[in-house]
């Protein structure tokens, strides 16, 4: 299935390319996400009457995904977590745990933004974690994790 992206999407293409994609990624994910039109000579016509809107659209994106990126960028969220004497946690910290943290300290993220690449976080210590604001635009953010019996520095 051909189709032209109407966003940048990350591995597969630029606004404005035409792609083959496999027929269920198209039909049930770029198509009714509103992020291609299906390769016709109609649909050609109408992406190039839409081209600077949707350009146009892009780089707002883009600029408001760096405006956030520099207010993430650098901050430390703290989650108490109950631990076993040798650090490692009983259970783990995955995205909802970050999010709720970060959300606790006016920090704005979606747990779909969150890209923990190693999996859960499952000792003591203290992490950078990947925040996938736009394909374009990352931010890091710092993650400690500390045990709720362990004294807190004043």
């Amino acid at each position: 299935m051909e189709v032209i992206l109407l966003e940048k999407i990350k591995k597969l293409g630029d606004l404005g390319d035409t792609v083959k994609v496999k027929a269920g990624f198209g039909r049930n994910y770029l198509l009714p996400l509103g992020k291609a039109l299906p390769a016709t000579e109609a649909n050609r016509a109408v992406f190039e009457a839409r081209k600077a809107e949707l350009l146009k659209k892009a780089s707002d994106s883009v600029n408001a995904a760096n405006l956030r990126a520099g207010k993430i960028n650098g901050q430390t969220v703290t989650l108490k977590v109950l631990a076993a004497e040798e650090g490692k946690l009983y259970g783990s910290v995955g995205p909802a745990e970050i999010v709720e943290a970060a959300a606790a300290q006016g920090i704005d993220i979606k747990k779909s933004e969150i890209d923990m690449t190693t999996g859960p976080i499952r000792q003591l210590g203290s992490y950078t974690v990947q925040v996938r604001l736009h394909t374009e635009v990352e931010a890091t953010l710092n993650v400690v994790v500390a045990d709720t019996k362990a004294p807190t520095a004043a």
